[in-house]
């Protein structure tokens, strides 16, 4: 078998991976998500480590995923992403220099950050990207939750730049686009310019996915069970947690006495109030001095199949919103479409950053 690569994301309902050959034609072999007990994970930060531990080696199980080798996707509403300019200079002065350079704009010390700088163009001696901070204590407690089981992780990454390179498979050379990942308690906007990201805000938004509502209901559940045994029983159809392998609906049993209601969806007001976030940042990256307009939408992201969303994000924008899945950019005997394939999107960028 062909070398893989596996790209891995640690949200605050799941962990998702996506294994990917490496060589000039990468190709998707694996891929799956499985849930985390409420409390485990939070915004790319892990308070349970044994509970993802547990989940990652249920994932490798029930996926198939054989490679043992992680790109970790971060995509937190704690990292700092901020346009920079610097002298150019070799990647190892870089690297050294880095932070003495940019320390005031830090929100920890820099020996308490992980600092990277992705740079995008170069005008002169000056070079122009995008710097990242992370806190270090973060970042440390992910990678060690992922060594719990047994798994190395070769390269930590900014999550929004797997999405972009993903959506760099198809965008074209002198287009503008902004890719959108909407997840389930954190969203991502990455303007690409060329398939080069140029412009990167992570946003903190609650969106009723469905992974969101199968946790809503196994709540209810738990919470009827207490509840007087001698009440009626009502059933009702409960999503399934676990994309892997892929199963009908489970079954679960609530006590009517209970007053249970089905867990809902958006809300008009909630997904008035988050397409009216994703147009504002669009709309500040137009604001600024020389950009090129912003031609297309790429939606991507669980989120995107929540009902509503996508119609609604279309109707407020002036330019074309166009879905984008796993399925689009790579190939694979089981690569997954519907809700699982938007999502795994960033997943599958990641990995690609180290297939080639």
């Amino acid at each position: 078998m062909a070398r893989t690569i596996v790209g891995l994301e640690i949200t605050e309902e799941g962990v998702r991976a996506a294994e990917v050959t490496t060589g000039r034609t990468p190709a998707l072999v694996a891929s799956g998500s499985v849930p985390l007990p409420p409390g485990a994970a939070k915004d790319s930060e892990v308070f349970d480590a044994d509970a993802v531990a547990i989940a990652l080696k249920q994932l490798w199980s029930r996926a198939g995923i054989r490679g043992r080798e992680v790109v970790l996707g971060l995509g937190s509403r704690r990292i700092l992403v901020r346009e920079y300019t610097t002298q150019s200079m070799k990647p190892e002065l870089l690297r050294q220099a880095l932070p003495y350079q940019v320390h005031d704009l830090l929100p920890v010390p820099p020996d308490q950050a992980v600092l990277d700088f992705y740079a995008t163009s170069q005008v002169g001696d000056q070079v122009s990207g995008l710097l990242v901070a992370a806190v270090a204590e973060t970042v440390e407690g992910l990678i060690a939750a992922v060594a719990k089981a047994k798994l190395s992780v070769e390269v930590v990454d900014l999550a929004p730049f797997g999405l972009a390179r993903a959506a760099s498979r198809v965008v074209g050379p002198d287009e503008t686009v902004a890719a959108f990942h909407l997840g389930d308690h954190t969203s991502y906007v990455v303007v690409l310019q060329g398939g080069v990201p140029r412009f990167v805000r992570i946003i903190p938004v609650d969106i009723v996915t469905s992974a969101v509502r199968a946790r809503e209901v196994a709540a209810l559940t738990d919470g009827a069970a207490s509840d007087d045994a001698g009440s009626d029983v009502l059933e009702i159809d409960v999503p399934a947690l676990e994309t892997v392998p892929p199963a009908e609906a489970p079954m679960r049993r609530l006590r009517s006495g209970a007053r249970v209601a089905r867990p809902t969806g958006m809300t008009e007001q909630a997904t008035a109030d988050l397409v009216a976030r994703l147009r504002s940042t669009l709309t500040f990256y137009a604001d600024r001095t020389g950009e090129r307009p912003v031609t297309r939408v790429l939606l991507a992201g669980a989120g995107a199949a929540a009902p509503g969303v996508a119609e609604a994000l279309a109707a407020s924008l002036p330019i074309p919103v166009e879905s984008l899945s796993a399925a689009q950019i790579i190939t694979g005997k089981t690569v997954p479409d519907g809700e699982h394939g938007l999502d795994l999107l960033s997943t599958v960028g990641l990995a690609l950053g180290d297939a080639r």
